[in-house]
């Protein structure tokens, strides 16, 4: 009986170690999320590049009325933003960084699955004026944006 109960307590403390350690997971992959938001808008390309993994299979998109683009690989994505990062000045008002420092940006999140040293997240960002993996710290793998500009007498999309 003495073996079971010592065999249910490490099962118990287990879990809750297990489960403590997802809830930090997610907490940390969250983090890493706002902070990619964040550094973009603030013309912070040093902070930017942090949050992202630099790896040939990093994947970025983003869509809306006009079409879609994406962007392979580490390399490509720091080329393809390279003039923003030059160019941009937060807070200067005839930028797209000229929000930074009153941007407010509603998330919901759908869905943070970890699986080993990788994640799926699922989550509805809007900024007002989702793939990640860890060693060591979580990065951005894949960010991929569909702009909904609301049309004139059509709904586009609802929740």
């Amino acid at each position: 009986m003495k073996k079971i109960t010592a065999t249910l307590a490490t099962v118990i403390i287990g879990l809750i170690s297990f489960t403590a350690a997802a809830q930090d997971d997610k907490a940390a992959i969250k983090a890493i999320i706002e902070k990619e938001t964040q550094t973009f808008f603030n013309a912070d390309r040093k902070g930017w590049e942090e949050t992202w993994t630099h790896s040939p299979y990093v994947y970025w998109s983003y869509s809306d009325s006009t079409g879609t683009s994406f962007i392979e690989g580490w390399d490509a994505l720091t080329r393809s933003f390279d003039e923003y990062f030059r160019t941009q000045v937060a807070n200067r008002s005839i930028d797209v960084a000229h929000q930074s420092n009153k941007l407010a940006i509603d998330r919901v999140w759908k869905e943070i699955r970890v699986y080993g040293g990788g994640a799926f997240v699922h989550y509805i960002q809007r900024v007002k004026d989702g793939s990640i993996e860890r060693d060591g710290k979580w990065r951005i793998v894949c960010v991929g944006a569909i702009a909904n500009y609301p049309v004139e007498g059509i709904v586009v999309g609802r929740e």
